[in-house]
């Protein structure tokens, strides 16, 4: 066994769904079955039942659950010493944001703390802004760019750095604002599976009482710049993402009325791995940055 495997484990232990615990360890979940299959193997017992609807854990599961997630803090702990004995900054950090998000902050983030401590290595992973804080949460990376939520964990610290308005955008040509509740119902939407945008967005349906005609449903604000442009319908981004799409020269944002609240933009981390030292020197270089 190793620390890799362990994490893998308590990911589908947490989810109970291999295709989101292999999006998340960033392996395919063939890849993640047969890590799962070698540890019950090697400690010859089944850990998880699994049938084509859903995956549970066996009672054997649950108990290893809880010494995995013991012996990762433990571990994270000792390491967390060793790195703060030595003289020189060492260590891994993983970072995870959207490709928006590292055009427009990463850098900034980044430049500094990589040449005050070169040992450090970062590793970064880019994906669907919405999964940020769940990524964080779940131990799979120890940072993230990410929207501020409406409500946020308890055990999230999260620091702003920017913010961003939330805009209605159409094709520069053949989309004007719906004049009316009965345009608005009839006009295409492209909007995001999920996340803060859709919420709000509802939201704002609800108030003008406006049943929308919803065309698709896309992971990735990128996603729906590319199907807006191309005149499939109305989309919702925020705004940093059509200043940093190519696709902007075909896109015009549409003014509405009672418009829709502004995206906190910033880094998040989980509290207890700010104690991490080589997680805390980012984290402070980064509060003294934008004070």
């Amino acid at each position: 066994m190793d620390f890799r495997t362990l994490k893998q484990f308590l990911t589908l232990a947490d989810t109970l769904h291999f295709g989101r615990a292999s999006e998340v360890c960033h392996i395919s979940p063939p890849t993640l079955s047969r890590a799962i299959k070698s540890l019950e193997e090697s400690l010859g017992v089944m850990l998880f039942e699994r049938d084509n609807r859903q995956v549970s854990l066996t009672r054997e599961g649950k108990r290893f659950q809880s010494y995995v997630r013991e012996a990762l803090s433990q571990w994270e702990a000792i390491n967390h010493a060793l790195i703060s004995d030595s003289q020189e900054l060492k260590g891994e950090l993983s970072v995870y944001c959207s490709v928006t998000a590292s055009y427009s902050f990463l850098y900034d983030i980044l430049h500094n703390f990589r040449q005050q401590y070169p040992l450090v290595e970062i590793k970064l992973h880019t994906g669907d802004p919405d999964q940020a804080i769940g990524h964080v949460l779940s131990g799979a990376e120890d940072i993230a760019i990410a929207a501020h939520p409406d409500k946020l964990p308890a055990n999230l610290a999260f620091r702003k750095i920017a913010v961003s308005p939330l805009v209605f955008i159409a094709p520069k040509t053949g989309f004007d604002i719906p004049a009316s509740d009965e345009e608005w119902s009839q006009t295409p939407m492209i909007l995001s599976e999920q996340g803060i945008a859709r919420k709000r967005v509802n939201k704002w349906f609800v108030r003008k009482e406006i049943k929308p005609r919803i065309y698709a449903q896309v992971a990735g604000n990128e996603a729906i710049v590319s199907m807006v442009s191309l005149g499939f319908g109305i989309g919702v981004v925020p705004k940093i993402v059509l200043d940093n799409s190519p696709l902007a020269s075909r896109i015009h944002i549409l003014k509405v009325s009672d418009s829709l609240k502004a995206y906190d933009v910033g880094i998040c981390a989980q509290e207890k791995k700010l104690k991490n030292p080589v997680l805390r020197a980012l984290w402070e270089q980064i509060n003294i940055s934008g004070e």
